[in-house]
């Protein structure tokens, strides 16, 4: 790791352009997931460092807003390259502290989150608004796009590096300043990121502090902030949007989902099935997107599952130094959810394969697991399960299809896998989630904007609708002279 983000064994918050020990000198153990054995402490922050940051942040929020786009695009590129420069430390560092295969972040997660990093870059230069115009005679009258300010930021533990650069890229793309909270139990690579926004970044401008649930609430409830943004689950979303009406702060959240994937008679089963379970085991199902509801036609649904249970049981998982493809969940909590469901499995249904924790060597494995025969106001249809858990229902038509897919609170994403282009293009309208994909699943490019509906909250992540949720429209009218 590198140097100065370190006291002994223990992270530092980075607040002012510099690395520096919690006010608090209240600690958190950060654990690896695949061991279950304490490596690393990290501080549990409290309101005086919270307080610190956002002071730092507003004070270099006076610069920074000020900077061009041109500025502020060529900093964000060099903080992407120099990410890239250290690829295999941030790579080494995220598979500890979550578990992730490292084939898997080395050929997927990270190059990808670079590349988005770059994308905020880009769209720095791309500010969109009215044109220049005398809408009323005698005045001419323009729309400035301004940066909100201060943003403070909660990041999740199941994407922290990637969802650090959802958070705080389109935030100083924009013009914005930044104080990032990552989740508790995965503070490491955003720690990192201090150290590359030191070369890069004026002080202030970008923060982290560390901590728990309370560091959470002190951020939401200073008064600096005028943005607050989540991504976690619906409860703490419902949380942060009381906190944030005490002062009409401005929220920005993405949060749980319930992915249905919509599985037609006319599809290729063997294809499908294969492609859905990875789609539904992506990141051992710790993923708001992830295929895990899947409807598919009565025509095929014993032939599929027979497939799709293959395809589950043929999925490796394990530490992630080894050849896998899944590696474990992030917690004993999130083991303890996760086995929760398994444990409460109703007797109508069925668990086809896998169904229970896997505690070799100590890690916080399950798994990978497929139930058929759920009722649609089962629990394990209607609330997240977060694990490597895929379930399956059958439909008998498309409207019975459509149904079941709208029938939960989340609204994120979904899928429809069909050969018949009408009938994808008539049932992606009537799906009410923020993005649904046809015949693939989790495709994310930057340029798409990935936000959802409901329960599943509202802003998006990514594209330029990310950029537009970190600014605010002014009109300015003048009188011409006469």
């Amino acid at each position: 790791m590198a140097g100065g983000m370190l006291s002994g064994m223990t992270l530092q918050n980075f607040i002012d352009g510099a690395y520096r020990d919690s006010l608090s000198g209240e600690t958190m153990d950060v654990v690896d997931p695949s061991t279950g054995a304490v490596y690393l402490q990290a501080p549990n922050s409290g309101a005086e460092d919270v307080d610190a940051a956002c002071r730092a942040a507003a004070a270099a929020f006076s610069t920074w807003r000020r900077t061009t786009p041109a500025e502020r695009s060529l900093a964000i590129f060099r903080l992407a390259d120099a990410l890239e420069s250290r690829a295999e430390e941030f790579i080494a560092a995220e598979s500890r502290n979550t578990g992730k295969p490292l084939r898997w972040m080395r050929e997927e997660e990270f190059p990808m989150l670079v590349d988005h990093l770059r994308y905020m870059a880009t769209i720095a230069r791309t500010l969109t608004g009215l044109a220049t115009a005398s809408y009323s005679t005698g005045y001419d009258s323009s729309v400035r796009r301004e940066p909100v300010g201060v943003c403070g930021q909660v990041a999740p533990w199941n994407y922290p590096l990637m969802m650090a650069v959802w958070k705080f890229g389109p935030a100083l793309a924009a013009g914005n300043t930044v104080v990032l909270k990552p989740a508790d139990t995965t503070p490491v690579t955003t720690a990192m990121l201090g150290s590359i926004a030191a070369e890069h970044l004026p002080p202030g401008v970008f923060n982290i502090v560390m901590g728990d649930r309370d560091t959470g609430r002190a951020l939401v409830d200073h008064p600096v902030p005028a943005l607050i943004s989540v991504t976690g689950s619906t409860r703490a979303g419902m949380e942060v949007s009381k906190a944030a009406a005490s002062d009409l702060k401005r929220v920005h959240l993405e949060l749980g989902g319930k992915a249905p994937v919509m599985v037609f008679g006319d599809v290729d089963v063997d294809d499908a099935a294969a492609k859905i379970a990875a789609a539904g085991l992506t990141n051992a199902g710790q993923d708001c997107a992830a295929g895990c509801r899947v409807l598919v036609h009565e025509s095929i649904h014993d032939a599929f599952v027979d497939r799709l249970v293959d395809a589950v049981k043929g999925t490796t998982y394990g530490p992630p130094d080894e050849d896998v493809e899944i590696g474990p969940l992030n917690s004993a909590a999130a083991l303890e959810r996760v086995t929760g469901f398994l444990d409460r499995v109703p007797a109508h249904a069925s668990v086809r394969c896998g169904g229970s924790a896997d505690r070799r060597d100590g890690g916080f494995f399950v798994q990978p697991t497929v139930i058929t025969g759920l009722r649609q106001d089962d629990e394990h249809i209607q609330n997240e399960i977060f694990g490597p858990v895929i379930t399956v229902q059958s439909f008998a038509d498309e409207a019975e299809a459509v149904r079941m897919a709208n029938d939960v609170l989340y609204g994120l994403a979904a899928s429809i896998w069909t050969r018949d282009h009408e009938t994808a293009l008539r049932v992606s309208s009537d799906l009410d989630f923020g993005q649904v994909w046809i015949n693939c699943h989790l495709i994310q490019p930057a340029e798409l904007p990935n936000g959802g509906f409901k329960q599943s909250g509202h802003g998006n992540d990514l594209s330029l609708f990310a950029l537009d949720d970190y600014t605010r429209v002014k009109q300015v009218t003048s009188a011409l002279p006469r």
